[in-house]
């Protein structure tokens, strides 16, 4: 792989980095204890820099709270982190029985989220995000799913007053950066469609695809945009690999429970059965699978895999170096498990 924009700025981000949004306690509240010791293992366990991908969304501002006093407790210096900052949610005081920007999903915030999405409001979250850092700094910048943003336009109207005030937003980050307050300036989204139509218009150093280039969805013409970042230098990072936990054996695809008696989601069912058939035949543990084969998609130089158990971030990080055997994706292959035109393994 040619070198990509982030290696020319001096940024070398290892195979696997650190998502956060447990540090925000999502869906549990941890233990300042468990944070340090996640933090402390993430650090332990990566090849440094280690890198943590985080938000003002998560936990209302609390998980950059927390990766802020866990490496002043640990003693660890800047430029032995690379720290990822999703900018668009600013943190505000908690006047309702519960925050009101996700519902049910936090657990024990003392704070709100409200969101900004325009040039003054990146970068209030900008300033907002390094105080809660305490001493830390984003060397990554991002604006937070804008797909998701785009997706409350009521017609198309009011979905381009949007998409300009997500353009205004980028016009901050490449101030700051030229500034010399960022180094990188990323995007990252569920909906691949909107990253390619951010990636047209705005100048990115990084990307970061969620739930849409894993072993069971990889369609051609996500490929053929991952070669063109691929071709401009622009750094991949993949993330939600095993579709919120399902290939792995949870009960939850893309984060929505799906039943194996229902009509719609009994294909997907059949091929996690014939996945894990497969799996066991060559001794594969279906995670090792998994981070494989996403790290073999053009141009994505890292995983961003997230945990609450700290005993789980050694796993996670061998995960990038497992051997899989030829036969096995000859297999895949073969039973229809992934594309017969897949050529980066």
């Amino acid at each position: 792989m040619a070198q990509s924009k982030l290696a020319a700025m001096g940024l070398h981000l290892p195979k696997v980095i650190f998502g956060t949004s447990g540090l925000g306690n999502l869906f549990t509240a941890l233990d300042d204890d468990i944070k340090l010791q996640i933090v402390k293992e993430s650090i332990d366990q990566s090849a440094l820099p280690a890198v943590f991908d985080s938000a003002g969304k998560y936990g209302a501002g609390l998980a950059l709270e927390s990766i802020g006093r866990c490496l002043r407790t640990l003693q660890v210096p800047q430029q032995s982190v690379i720290i990822s900052n999703k900018l668009g949610w600013y943190r505000v005081p908690l006047t309702t029985p519960e925050p009101t920007f996700e519902p049910g999903v936090w657990k024990n915030l003392q704070h709100d989220a409200v969101q900004k999405i325009s040039y003054t409001g990146i970068i209030e979250c900008f300033e907002q995000g390094n105080e809660l850092l305490g001493g830390y700094h984003p060397q990554m910048v991002s604006v937070h799913d804008p797909d998701e943003y785009l997706a409350t336009a009521a017609n198309a109207r009011e979905e381009e007053k949007l998409y300009q005030d997500i353009l205004d937003a980028y016009k901050a980050l490449h101030d700051l950066k030229a500034q010399g307050k960022v180094q990188a300036i990323g995007v990252g989204a569920k909906n691949w469609r909107i990253l390619k139509k951010v990636a047209m218009d705005v100048e990115l150093d990084w990307v970061m695809i969620a739930n849409s280039m894993t072993i069971h969805y990889h369609p051609a013409e996500l490929l053929a945009f991952m070669e063109e970042l691929k071709n401009k230098g622009v750094y991949i990072i993949n993330s939600a690999i095993f579709h919120a936990g399902f290939l792995i054996g949870g009960t939850h695809y893309d984060y929505k429970l799906i039943q194996p008696d229902n009509e719609e989601h009994k294909a997907i069912f059949h091929w996690r059965e014939q996945f894990f058939e497969t799996c066991s035949q060559f001794q594969v543990k279906p995670a090792e699978a998994c981070a494989r084969f996403s790290l073999s998609a053009p141009g994505v130089g890292s995983l961003a895999l997230n945990t609450t158990n700290p005993s789980r971030i050694k796993q996670n990080v061998d995960l990038a170096n497992a051997q899989i055997p030829a036969a096995f994706w000859e297999a895949m292959r073969n039973k229809g498990l992934i594309s017969a035109g897949y050529s980066y393994l």
